[in-house]
């Protein structure tokens, strides 16, 4: 039998040496793998090495080692989001973009711009079929196409002020890949029926959000945590609809949220960068998430706090 203990606290990111058994920030009972929130004895906590647990283990590093680069990314969504505007739905379909040279890029473009056209007639017959569902469906994409819109808001005003909130290099890059993957996801939600329910919004330090990196930090983990929950939601929600399809684009959504809360913390130098092993579900239902944003301070534009989503 030998023992496997988790690096960090699941639960609050604390970090954990090889002997920890609960943690000492929130004391939680932890396992190899998992935290157990019930008391667990010592000697129950270890777990077999298996053949199956190295073999996982194995891939889970040899996966690390060939990470993609984000800058890399970065060039590939440029492209994606200029192709986005004409194949709408199409460039969330484009995992080749990334490393494409300029004749794969164009077939992959034909190819997913066909993929869009047959996608939304598919979203259209099952609108026009789906009664009541439709409007519910309607609205979900209008919830989380005005909260793309925030998102892209939020990001261009960093960017902007990158120089006040010292943000430069491999950072500025990252930030401002996850403003074109935004506005790929706000355009996706657009041309399958979203509604815009604001275009100007506030933020709840106002422009201090844009001139502190802590502030700045903390507002990105804010909303990339409710737009995590919210996407998580909205993936309930599809499949009770009956849109699998839609359920699983909420869900490539959603893991792009995370990715982006992360490169956050990273931005942030909060450590550990990744420090929830299950994203909380703040909200039960998208229609909910618009209140929860409202209150946090997101929808009150007043003079010196009004930002305009471009």
């Amino acid at each position: 039998m030998t023992p496997i203990f988790a690096r960090f606290c699941p639960q609050c990111g604390t970090p954990l040496d090889e002997k920890t058994h609960a943690c000492t920030a929130c004391d939680i009972q932890v396992d190899g793998r998992f935290y157990n929130p019930d008391s667990v004895q010592p000697h129950k906590m270890a777990i077999e090495e298996t053949d199956e647990a190295r073999e996982a283990t194995s891939n889970l590093f040899a996966s690390l080692t060939a990470q993609r680069s984000r800058r890399t990314l970065f060039k590939g969504a440029i492209a994606a989001a200029s192709g986005a505007a004409v194949v709408g739905a199409a460039a969330l379909y484009a995992p080749g973009f990334t490393h494409a040279n300029p004749l794969q890029a164009s077939a992959q473009a034909n190819v997913q711009a066909k993929q869009a056209q047959v996608l939304k007639a598919q979203s259209a017959n099952k609108f026009r079929s789906a009664g009541n569902a439709e409007d519910s469906i309607v609205s979900i994409l209008t919830v989380a196409r005005t909260a793309e819109q925030l998102a892209v808001t939020f990001y261009s005003n960093g960017i902007a002020n990158a120089d006040k909130l010292g943000i430069t290099g491999d950072d500025l890059a990252y930030l401002k890949a996850a403003l074109v993957e935004e506005q790929i996801h706000q355009l996706f939600f657009t041309a399958n029926g979203g509604q815009s329910l604001a275009t100007t919004f506030s933020f709840p330090k106002g422009p201090s959000t844009f001139t502190d990196l802590t502030t700045f930090i903390s507002t990105q983990q804010q909303l990339e945590g409710v737009f995590d929950s919210a996407f998580l939601a909205a993936i309930m929600e599809f499949a009770q609809l009956g849109r699998p399809d839609l359920a699983q684009i909420a869900g490539q959504v959603a893991c792009i949220e995370a990715e982006h809360r992360a490169l956050g913390r990273s931005i942030g130098k909060l450590s550990p960068a990744d420090n929830w092993a299950f994203t909380p579900v703040m909200v039960t239902s998208v229609g909910a998430a618009p209140t929860l944003v409202t209150q946090a301070g997101y929808l009150s534009p007043t003079t010196g706090n009004s930002y305009t989503y471009q």
